[in-house]
């Protein structure tokens, strides 16, 4: 097993990491495009091709933009298709949606995120969701509290696959980012990770394959509960 002993913080990707990507928004997606396309199935079936989403099986193709991507990203795909609707309320469209998600855990969170603490290390979470949705789905998942600082693709910071956030995150800890740990489910968390200088940890509790991340991690994990291993975390 490599030795981890020597990271201080550990960052956390939100979607596909913390929580399990398909389970949590098949179905927040599928309540959107319905709404979106005011029920016309020939409407819903070509938004949901451009943000790479299939509703027969409920899947989304590891490079949709609703995985790794900004709301930004969404809505310049979705907006085409819509040519009555306004930027403006497709946002808020598609902020409420995000708010009302049900986010569902691949294991008990909190006793995981406790044991993490327990070794002295800070945690703190970097999405590409918004900063608000990000606090909601944590407050609503009980585990808010379990991190030091929350960034989303709002937070001021240039998202993921850039490192911005997460050399944030380093400077608040007032750590140098070699002793950080970027954790997540995509190659933009892991991209970003490396080029922060952190090491990088891959799961596999998103839509990407274990030979899609390992080029970009140290490591790759069924999901986050093996960190307490990789962390002597008991």
């Amino acid at each position: 097993m490599t030795d981890f002993s020597h990271i201080r913080a550990v960052i956390f990707d939100k979607d596909g990491t913390l929580f399990d990507f398909r389970a949590s928004w098949s179905d927040a997606t599928d309540s959107l495009l319905a709404q979106l396309s005011g029920g016309d199935p020939v409407l819903a079936l070509t938004l949901a091709q451009a943000i790479l989403y299939d509703p027969a099986r409920g899947g989304f193709d590891p490079s949709s933009p609703l995985i790794a991507g900004t709301l930004d990203d969404a809505l310049g795909l979705l907006g085409p298709h819509l040519p009555d609707m306004s930027r403006t309320r497709l946002a808020a469209l598609m902020h409420q949606s995000a708010a009302e998600a049900q986010m569902i855990a691949p294991l008990p969170l909190a006793p995981l995120l406790d044991a993490l603490r327990a070794t002295g290390r800070e945690l703190s979470v970097a999405t590409n969701d918004s900063e608000a949705a990000a606090h909601l789905h944590l407050k609503r998942a009980g585990i808010l509290d379990a991190f030091a600082h929350v960034l989303g693709f709002d937070s001021g910071y240039t998202p993921k696959p850039a490192p911005d956030m997460l050399l944030e995150l380093a400077d608040r800890a007032a750590l140098a980012p070699a002793q950080v740990m970027m954790v997540g489910d995509s190659t933009h968390d892991l991209i970003a990770g490396r080029a922060a200088g952190m090491v990088t940890i891959g799961v596999l509790t998103g839509l990407a394959d274990r030979d899609t991340l390992s080029p970009h991690a140290d490591l790759v994990l069924p999901d986050i509960g093996h960190l307490r291993d990789c962390l002597g975390a008991g």
